[in-house]
């Protein structure tokens, strides 16, 4: 039998947790049960409870299928873009959404590193090849908010290009909305130590193994370092024409909720049901101060 490949960065996380991170973390992720919420500063305890969670998302659903119906009979254009720390469950709520939508019409946009050619064009080209046509959904996961925060923290790219990049920025989505795109964009903050802790999950998970990345390894250090340029990013970015919806995420079942209502919200559809819909709960997702709770 072949044996399987080692996956070098297995066991980093396991490594930062002994000798690197911080006490209260360590002791935070050491003593908590499978249900607990471990930020202390989250308003809930416990993680929704899952029938609960299973009965919201069902209504839900239905009313992401009348709005891609809706979108695909009148030529709407959505973009919806997912950003936030590693972990904070981006990817699983863009898949929450797409579960059920024809993905001829809602696709996922996650982009590699850019080419060397891609690296010589301008910053927001290769993003604005992959939007939407007449009757299309565009989920990114990830987007042109790399240069913000991810590029900062890694020195990926100097404080010249940086500048340059939030000078353009209000164009270029002031520039998609006139031309009719409703632009939805959400950010998913985790704990800490939820994020650390989902990081070990996936450690010891072969079928997530995968996920792990050097720049998740590095940046389990940086977490100072991400806040500033975080806070820094929405502040710059945050207006009345491409308002942030910061999503707290360390529950991840009311965090999928809370997206998927503010996508619902941002879009006239026909079928459309508010009381289906229902209000997203205030005490984990608003504006950028959401950051600072």
């Amino acid at each position: 039998m072949a044996r399987m490949p080692e996956l070098p960065l297995v066991g980093q996380i396991s490594d930062y947790l002994d000798k690197l991170a911080p006490k209260e973390i360590r002791k935070s992720i050491q003593k908590a049960d499978k249900d607990d919420v471990l930020d202390p500063g989250y308003p809930y305890r416990e993680e929704m409870d899952k029938d609960d969670y299973k009965d919201r998302m069902e209504h839900l659903q239905l009313q992401l299928v009348r709005l891609m119906h809706d979108v695909n009979a009148t030529g709407k254009r959505l973009v919806v873009l997912f950003e936030g720390r590693d972990a904070a469950g981006k990817g699983g709520t863009i898949e929450r959404i797409r579960e059920n939508l024809n993905p001829r019409s809602a696709y996922i946009v996650a982009l590699p590193k850019p080419t060397e050619r891609e690296s010589g064009q301008w910053y927001f080209q290769r993003y604005a090849d992959w939007l939407p046509a007449a009757g299309e959904i565009a989920l990114f996961d990830r987007s042109w908010y790399n240069r913000g925060v991810v590029e900062k923290v890694f020195g990926f790219c100097s404080d010249v290009k940086r500048n340059a990049f939030f000078r353009q920025l209000p164009g270029f989505e002031q520039t998609l909305v006139d031309d009719g795109i409703v632009l939805v964009k959400l950010w998913l903050n985790v704990g800490r130590a939820e994020q650390l802790k989902r990081f070990l999950d996936r450690e010891k998970d072969p079928l997530k193994q995968w996920k792990l990345s050097s720049i998740d390894v590095e940046g389990l250090a940086k977490w100072d370092e991400y806040t500033e340029a975080i806070t820094e990013t929405l502040n710059l970015s945050h207006s009345p024409i491409a308002p942030w919806t910061v999503i707290r995420s360390d529950d991840k079942r009311r965090a999928r909720i809370a997206a998927i209502q503010t996508v619902l919200n941002a879009v006239d559809y026909a079928g459309k049901d508010a009381k289906a819909i229902g209000k997203i709960d205030p005490k984990i997702a608003g504006g950028p101060e959401m950051l600072k709770r």
